[in-house]
């Protein structure tokens, strides 16, 4: 096998990746919302840690997929056509990183310290565990 391929195989990896992860971190947010539900009784606790924990989701699930566009645009064809695409394509999934950060945190994320997708999954599991603990904090 060549390189090329390889490298193409390598790509479709992070792409079956990025995919896995966001399919598997949509039942896990889920669930973090249906126990915090049911610890709670609190629905607006539970959409919020629901859409917390997806919304980390997703920002985790697009970083591994311009993974993916990286390998393959450096790796399998580095025209310039395809550089210009990429760019493309990291400005469009940097402003849904930014937009999705938003909404998440209610500030622009350069207003607030950096938290990876998966911090954000964390965060929302800890809401979902203090449900039990009484009432929901805000921070």
């Amino acid at each position: 096998m060549t390189f090329t391929g390889t490298m193409e195989h390598v790509a479709q990896g992070f792409e079956a990746i990025g995919g896995l992860v966001l399919l598997a971190g949509l039942f896990v947010s889920a669930g973090l919302a249906l126990r915090s539900l049911n610890r709670s009784h609190d629905g607006r606790l539970a959409y919020e840690v629901l859409r917390e924990a997806f919304g980390g989701v997703i920002l985790l699930g697009l970083e591994i997929l311009v993974a993916a566009d990286l390998i393959r645009t450096v790796a399998v064809a580095p025209t310039m056509e395809n550089v210009v695409i990429l760019g493309l394509i990291v400005v469009i999934r940097t402003f849904l990183s930014f937009s999705l950060q938003i909404e998440i945190e209610g500030v622009p994320p350069w207003r607030r310290a950096l938290v990876s997708g998966a911090g954000y999954v964390t965060s929302a599991a800890r809401r979902s565990d203090a449900a039990s603990d009484g009432p929901a904090s805000t921070g």
